[in-house]
Parts: structure tokens; sequence; C-alpha cells
């Protein structure tokens, strides 16, 4: 029986990161193959092909790359891959992550990973993270799925995972509403749930304008947002306090950038849905929303930004789905 064919994508970060000279800590350095190359049982799990889209830490990614990433995945789906892997950093891995599972392809999974230890440190994650993306990114159970996170043995679903630690090899999680929807377990995918269906976005044919995210705080006027316009933002997320909410002050400046461009309202706690009726006070969610904003809905703000300028860029924006 013949090994499935699977397709890693590289981007940099962590995973591929080294002694980078003079200069004091790493810096991703490894590409696509020396990743292969380092991750012992890749040869009985899959055929895999490889392809260097990025060498750069994953604060350097951007959204458009992403979109490079999906059609990059889609070129390799169409070339008989059964599965994908992404490679990158771990800072925006949620993010990029995210991307892909509004821009990918359901004929074949996309398994994206990285690692927390760089491979000069003892215990480096790398290769077992990489191993555990390929069993996801091969495996039948997966078919139908656009794109998973796999981390430290664990499968997360795209729109609840975050990175929720700086250094733990166990840094992502999908808690506290949620969790893992599987795991590897002795070589094979053990799955208990599947991901939400994110809505399906057309790959963009021009660059993804820019969207601002502007959070809330204490007393906070938001009077920073007056300046988005001029500064060349298409839109805006306002990550708010609660079930999303902001300081009386801010809510003329919020109704006047509405009317502007499309703003969406968030919540800065990181989990629960977006409330809708319950609070009608100035800078409450049902006042915003009375006054132009769109709700996120399940959407942290990261994530909502990033579908904003996914829609702007097909000139869908309002086709806002929540």
């Amino acid at each position: 029986m013949s090994l499935p064919r699977l397709h890693l994508l590289s981007l940099g970060g962590t995973i591929a990161s080294t002694d980078v000279g003079s200069s004091p800590g790493v810096g991703p350095k490894l590409g696509a193959a020396e990743l292969v190359a380092a991750a012992p049982g890749l040869e009985t799990v899959a055929q895999i092909s490889t392809e260097q889209l990025a060498q750069v830490g994953s604060s350097s990614l951007t959204p458009d790359l992403a979109v490079s990433v999906a059609r990059a995945a889609r070129a390799a789906i169409d070339d008989g891959a059964q599965g994908i892997i992404v490679t990158q950093g771990t800072d925006t891995l949620e993010e990029t992550a995210y991307l892909l599972s509004l821009l990918g392809d359901a004929r074949a999974p996309i398994a994206v990973t990285g690692a927390m230890r760089n491979p000069t440190l003892p215990g480096a994650d790398g290769p077992a993270n990489l191993l555990a993306a390929a069993q996801v990114a091969a495996s039948d159970q997966l078919r139908d799925t656009r794109a998973v996170v796999v981390f430290n043995d664990e499968i997360h679903d795209p729109q609840w995972v975050r990175k929720g630690h700086t250094t733990s090899t166990a840094a992502f999680t999908s808690g506290p509403h949620a969790g893992p929807i599987g795991w590897v377990h002795e070589g094979a995918v053990a799955l208990h749930g599947r991901p939400v269906t994110p809505p399906q976005v057309d790959l963009p044919s021009g660059e993804i304008p820019p969207v601002a995210l502007v959070a809330a705080g204490l007393g906070e006027d938001l009077r920073v947002v007056e300046a988005l316009a001029d500064l060349g933002y298409a839109g805006a997320v306002i990550d708010g306090v609660g079930g999303g909410h902001v300081h009386a002050d801010a809510v003329p400046r919020l109704e006047r950038l509405a009317a502007q461009m499309p703003v969406v309202l968030a919540s800065r706690t990181g989990s629960g849905l977006m409330l809708r009726s319950t609070y009608g006070y100035p800078g409450s969610e049902i006042d915003l929303m009375g006054r132009g904003l769109r709700n996120a809905g399940p959407l942290s703000g990261r994530k909502a930004r990033l579908l904003l300028g996914v829609l702007l860029a097909n000139g869908a924006a309002d086709e806002w789905p929540y």
C-alpha cells in the first residue's frame, strides 16, 4: 500500500531557528527539507514534498502571505497532495490558521504547527510536532476539514485556538469554553469533535487592506480612532471590555468612524459570545450596534480583524456573517 502524499509549506519561525553566527540568540535558517530530515518517523507516515514560502519570525508574517500559503496549498492539492502541513513561528500561528480555515480547500486538510523550543535546545519539540501534523494531515478523519492546529499532540479548531503562554511547550489552548477536538495517540488520530465550519471566503485577487485593532480599557475614550481613516485603514475592530462595551466618551467617535468604514465590535475577554441585547446604556453593545458597529459573534478581536480584511479585499464587507 502506497503512502499518502503530503506537501509541507515552511515559513520559518522557532521550529526552523538555529544560531545566527555573531549575533546573540537564534533565528530562522533551516529550510523545509531540513525540517523533514530532522523528524524521525516521517518516512513511515507519508511521502512529503516541500516548499519554502518565507524564512522569518512569525511577527513578520502578513495576511497577504497567508493568502499565498492558501494558494500554494491549492496548487499542491491540484497536483495530487492529500494533505498540507504548514510550519511557522508560534506568535501568530493562531491567526494564520484561522485565515487558512477561511481560505482553505476542503479537499485536503491543512495542519498548522511549529515549535516552542528551537532545535539548539534540549527537548526541542519541533520534530514531534511535525510528525504529529503529518499524521493528522494524512488521516481520513480530517477530510472535508479546511484547517486545524496540531501542537503538543493536540488537535485544535482554528476558531477557538490561541497561544496562551510565552514559553510552555503546551502553549496552545482552546479553553476555557472549548478544548482540543482530538489528539494524536500512539501514532493514530483520535478525533472526538470537528472544527466549526467557518465562512468560506474566496481567495483575494489583490492585497488585503489594513484593518486596525483598537483595544478599549478603563477610562479609554478611543480618541485614536479619529486618525484611522487618514492613516489609510479600511476598517477597524474595537476590542471592547466585557460583552463589547466602551466608555461613553468614545461613543460619538465610534459612530463617526462607522460612517466612514466597517467597524466590528469584539470583546477583549477571550472567551464567550458577544452580547447583542442585554445592556442599553451609552457605550453598551445595544447602543453601539444601533450606531452601525457590527458584532464579532464568537470571534476574538484578532480573528475578526482577519475576516474583515479578506472580506474587504473581496469587496464583500457587507457580507459580514455575524
